[in-house]
């Protein structure tokens, strides 16, 4: 008996042993070998980890890089690796997130096959459990008939009619921001308070979502937010994890203390959008599901299409995650960056405010005033190309496909550096590297001269952002209002060191000195 069990373990270790020589030795070098031949070039693959130990060594060395505040090319903190390897082997190369191939794609041609691409031949795939954690299986994750049918769902909650009734909430919380700074200028001898505006806005957006889609108030929805917050430094924190092969999945390997800290975080987020939903449900027959975006999934929830829910309470779930996410932290940084840029350049500053009196006067901005501001609209749209919220979007490749020139194979990954691209002077000119709204004085389609429709800041295509009219529109009114009431200048002890952590953010915090237009 015992030789028959001990034949059988040697069974199974060879059986094993096959499939990771397969997986992280052979399969490797044919890919590697296939790419050569196409003239693709890349960094050589290493056992089992692939690229990411020299992705590691870089990115630490950029970390401790500080730049000065009149420098907008953080590529040496955020995406090292990109830079150099670009410059080794050109604008598209193969290098290995573990044993998984992966495609740069930083030429915008490319990037827009990719992108514009209906059928579902490249998926979203991001390898990062994590991320699912603090995303959910939302519109932003899922794929396939899945997406079709989320979209549906919610693309109402954006039309033009909801965006004027959100704008209303949105100008209304902003004043109550405005009006704290303006109570700490007052008291202030100086007559000017330094302000932290990266948490401000942040508390702002984070109130405004959950205002506008969720019908909760700030202070309800805080611990959705800090539980979320912590998941998002988390994710971040396993974005260079080793990959373990799809195929080795199915061995059970021991959680690690994250893990499991992600998974609390999780059940803990879930349970409180729980809450928010059966209290909602609670009240549907004497106030109806509302007319939000939470108010639009409890419906589609009621109803059946084809014999099916339109959305399960799991999936309503998964899209409050997203959005609680996705709907505050990309406006966040948005409106954060763009003061730091004002802040910067004075004169750009002098000549928004002109625009913002002369347009709206001291009355609340509203989408019909915002929408004739177009020197705002120029400088957030710079704005997003220097200082992308998201800075990197990861693509798979669903079949073997030709993308270009080039033959990919199934399950390769494609990652596009939308940082890198927004800084590529072979598109944006040679100024790539400087701030200068006028380049968007016609509109995104022609700011770049050869190549239409360069900014990727919402990325492009019918995955592009659901939510994107409504961050533009919120940091439309957020900053004509802070224009109307304030002047401000970076604070001495702004430290410049933006770094990634799913989105761009600084890293010490944006200090900036405000004083009161009117007494």
């Amino acid at each position: 008996m015992g030789s028959v069990s001990g034949a059988l373990l040697a069974v199974l270790v060879s059986t094993l042993l096959i499939r990771v020589l397969f997986l992280l030795v052979w399969k490797p070098f044919t890919v590697a070998r296939w790419f050569r031949g196409q003239g693709v070039g890349g960094p050589g693959y290493r056992f089992f980890v692939g690229s990411v130990p020299e992705i590691r060594r870089m990115k630490a060395a950029g970390s401790e890089v500080v730049l000065d505040a009149g420098s907008h090319d953080f590529i040496p903190i955020v995406q090292p690796q990109f830079r150099k390897w670009v410059a080794d082997y050109g604008k598209t190369f193969l290098y290995w997130f573990g044993a998984v191939p992966t495609v740069c794609v930083a030429d915008v041609d490319l990037v827009k096959q990719v992108l514009a691409e209906r059928t579902g031949l490249f998926p979203k795939n991001y390898l990062n459990a994590n991320l699912e954690a603090l995303l959910g299986k939302g519109l932003v994750l899922v794929n396939g008939e899945d997406w079709k049918r989320h979209r549906k769902v919610v693309h109402p909650a954006f039309n033009l009619e909801k965006l004027k009734a959100m704008s209303v909430v949105m100008a209304d919380l902003a004043e109550r921001m405005m009006q704290q700074w303006q109570s700490q200028i007052q008291k202030a001898a100086s007559h000017q308070a330094e302000v932290e505006l990266s948490s401000e806005f942040s508390e702002l957006t984070s109130n405004v979502i959950a205002h506008t889609a969720f019908g909760s108030s700030y202070k309800q929805g805080k611990e959705v937010f800090s539980a979320q917050k912590e998941l998002q430094e988390l994710a971040f924190s396993a974005a260079l994890d080793i990959p373990i092969p799809d195929r080795l999945r199915k061995l059970k390997f021991p959680s690690s203390k994250r893990s499991m800290r992600v998974q609390k975080l999780d059940g803990k987020v879930r349970s409180m959008l729980m809450e928010i939903i059966q209290g909602r449900l609670a009240e549907k027959d004497t106030k109806g599901y509302g007319n939000d975006l939470l108010g639009l999934m409890l419906e589609a929830r009621a109803l059946e299409q084809e014999g099916h829910q339109m959305l399960t309470t799991q999936e309503i779930v998964d899209e409050c995650k997203t959005f609680f996410f996705a709907g505050q932290d990309t406006t966040s940084h948005l409106l954060t960056w763009t003061m730091f840029l004002l802040s910067r350049y004075p004169d750009w500053q002098g000549k928004l405010r002109e625009e913002v009196l002369r347009e709206c006067g001291d009355a609340v901005p509203n989408p019909d005033t915002v929408a004739k501001l177009k020197l705002v609209n120029m400088v957030l749209l710079e704005s997003l190309r220097l200082y992308s919220p998201v800075v990197f979007i990861r693509r798979a490749a669903g079949s073997d496909i030709q993308l270009g020139s080039i033959r990919v194979p199934k399950g390769t990954l494609l990652s596009i550096p939308i940082a890198l691209l927004h800084r590529d002077k072979d598109v944006w000119g040679h100024d790539a590297d400087e701030f200068n709204p006028a380049r968007f004085e016609h509109g995104v389609s022609k700011a770049a001269a050869n190549h239409p429709n360069a900014l990727l800041s919402f990325s492009q295509g019918p995955r592009a952002c659901i939510g994107q009219n409504f961050a533009m529109l919120e940091a439309r009114i957020g900053i004509a209002m802070i224009l109307q009431k304030f002047s401000f200048e970076l604070s001495p002890k702004y430290v410049h060191a933006p770094k990634e952590a799913i989105t761009l953010m600084p890293r010490f915090g944006l200090p900036m000195i405000l004083r009161n237009l009117h007494e």
